[in-house]
């Protein structure tokens, strides 16, 4: 009796295992309780739901795989099947989307969002689709808000001889060269420091990055600006995509659908949520001043930042460019 158990046991968990046809293994960089990392939990649920078990998603948070900086590589060769890298992951493949970096472009959430699952969005998708990757589409982080150790920065001069740490992108630091302010391309690892010990005066980031790297306590002014978007792409292997059969396909892009929605209610949620916090920070402290454009403040910013456009013509492209503005008419 005792070895029939066993063998009915060993024969139903052979036949768990084997259950799935086929496995994505889903890599990303940030935890799992971020929006990235709740929307891929959510994906992996709803693709194996949705083929009744065929597909199974194993979703590796916290770069346990692997990080962004080699992902992209691996998926060529199918060791992974599915990652969410940052556009400045991409923009050696595609230089056009360095057009996430332009400041100002976007007024606010529902223009952003009519440009990315619009024309542009998919001209976009195809470009990296070419490079030889499946693009799905895209998640949010959120807006860029500004900050410094000086002074207030409500008018585009505040910004003159300050020094503010950007990321390595060609558009941001002709964004502060514009602002007459001194670029300085650090890692992301080392702006907390950085603006700890004076090596750079500010810094321009989402909430959920100045929130959780805690850079509202080493800088004395932030200004809500929005001036600039930090998004996600979602690519997956095209050896991978091959192998599947139209129906799962169908699946794969109504699950990952559904976890667009989610995640984009999520990011919003938590930029609303630790924006409180660094606003109570402020007000028990006073060791942090907070200040939002009015309209006829952001509008200078924007005709300052604006006339940079010009000069990524080239690289982004002047139709791609008009493309995005007019979307938000």
């Amino acid at each position: 009796m005792n070895l029939l158990k066993g063998l009915l046991s060993a024969a139903l968990i052979a036949s768990f295992s084997f259950a799935a046809d086929y496995v994505i293994k889903f890599s990303h960089v940030v935890s799992p309780d971020t929006p990235k990392g709740k929307a891929a939990n959510y994906f992996a649920k709803r693709v194996e739901a949705l083929s009744h078990g065929k597909i199974k998603v194993e979703v590796y948070p916290n770069a346990q795989l692997c990080g962004d900086k080699v992902v992209l590589r691996k998926m060529k060769f199918n060791a992974v099947q599915m990652a969410a890298p940052s556009f400045s992951k991409f923009t050696g493949l595609v230089p056009q989307l360095a057009l996430f970096d332009l400041p100002f472009l976007f007024k606010n959430d529902n223009h952003l969002h009519k440009v990315l699952d619009g024309e542009v969005g998919q001209k976009l998708l195809n470009m990296v689709t070419k490079k030889g990757y499946v693009a799905l589409g895209y998640w949010d982080n959120g807006f860029k808000q500004i900050s410094d150790s000086k002074r207030p920065l409500i008018k585009p001069d505040d910004c003159k001889g300050l020094k503010f740490r950007v990321m390595s992108s060609k558009v941001l630091i002709e964004q502060f060269k514009a602002l007459g302010a001194i670029p300085v391309v650090l890692p992301f690892s080392e702006v907390y420091s950085a603006l700890q010990q004076g090596v750079v005066d500010g810094q321009e980031n989402t909430i959920s990055n100045i929130y959780t790297k805690k850079f509202y306590e080493v800088q004395r002014y932030m200004t809500l600006s929005n001036h600039g978007y930090l998004g996600y792409m979602v690519v997956m292997s095209k050896a991978f995509w091959k192998k599947l059969p139209d129906n799962l396909k169908a699946v794969v892009k109504e699950a990952f659908k559904e976890a667009t929605a989610k995640e984009r209610i999520w990011a919003k949620q938590l930029n609303d949520s630790q924006l409180a916090k660094i606003q109570e920070y402020a007000k028990k402290t006073g060791k942090l001043e907070i200040d939002t454009l009015t309209p006829g403040q952001r509008k200078l910013w924007e005709e300052k930042l604006r006339a940079i456009y010009p000069k990524f013509y080239g690289t982004i492209g002047k139709d791609l460019i008009e493309k995005a503005i007019k979307a938000g008419e």
